[in-house]
């Protein structure tokens, strides 16, 4: 296991590098949370990954934005606004935009494969021409479901 967080730090340098930000501890903890969840976080999922003595809120806070500025990292709002952030590491790209699920009891975010968006009749309306669509989908995730 060891091994393999290594492997990861060493992704989430490189990563950093390429957004020509040093490598600290609080940004690669960050990174390596995000890249452990594997799925958007909110700020305090974050915090509740790192240790709570390591970090402050504010911290973490101006890292995430940060981050998100160099384009590492996706900022998103699922329409509940909450900011949650997503890496963008070797297995998703900036080009690797992705619908998300949203749980209204729980509130999981949970990554979508590629859908596709079409109108009925095949004719995309002139509105749309050009549009970034981000498209969420929000209902009762099975874990909320089962236990009802």
């Amino acid at each position: 296991m060891a091994h393999d967080l290594d492997s990861v730090r060493d992704e989430m340098r490189a990563l950093l590098k390429q957004g020509q930000l040093r490598a600290t501890s609080p940004r690669l903890a960050v990174l390596v949370a995000l890249h452990e969840h594997g799925a958007p976080m909110r700020h305090e999922q974050v915090m509740d990954e790192l240790s709570a003595a390591a970090f402050d809120r504010a911290t973490v806070w101006r890292i995430l934005s940060d981050l998100a500025d160099r384009g590492l990292l996706r900022r998103m709002d699922l329409g509940d606004r909450v900011w949650r952030y997503e890496l963008f590491d070797a297995c998703r790209t900036a080009e690797d935009d992705h619908a998300h699920f949203l749980c209204d009891d729980c509130g999981t975010v949970s990554c979508l494969p590629p859908l596709e968006l079409r109108a009925r009749d095949g004719q995309l309306p002139s509105e749309l021409l050009g549009a970034d669509i981000r498209l969420r989908v929000s209902g009762t995730c099975a874990d909320c479901a089962s236990s009802c």
